[in-house]
């Protein structure tokens, strides 16, 4: 029934940024938690960054000072902004939503996005 659907994803040179944006549609009341996570070929998938309903954020210590999480609450929508990126950044970026909410007191398991390819090189 929800439903996420990243995008802003492209290539990049060194040093360069993007912005990805994440979309929750469906019969959603609220969204507790939200985050990027990021898996290259043959890695484990690993956390980027999450954000809760009151904004407080947790970053990956690779993207600490680099990347900024934030979420608009009245669109169901995450943000991820990247700047000086690293070729290590490059990688499948996936959204996911925790805790979300079809009414007061009912919550779905969490939600996974389809990707978006984040590719930094020169």
């Amino acid at each position: 029934q929800v439903q996420l659907v990243e995008s802003g994803g492209g290539s990049v040179q060194p040093g360069g940024s993007l912005r990805l944006s994440c979309a929750a549609s469906g019969s959603i009341f609220s969204i507790d938690v939200m985050g990027w996570y990021r898996q290259d070929p043959g890695k484990q998938r690993e956390l980027v960054a999450v954000i809760t309903r009151g904004a407080m954020t947790h970053y990956a210590d690779s993207v600490k000072g680099r990347f900024t999480i934030s979420r608009d609450n009245a669109k169901n929508t995450v943000y991820l902004q990247m700047n000086s990126l690293k070729p290590e950044d490059t990688a499948v970026y996936y959204c996911k939503a925790d805790g979300v909410r079809t009414a007061p007191t009912t919550w779905l398991n969490p939600c996974w996005g389809q990707g978006t390819q984040v590719t930094v090189s020169s």
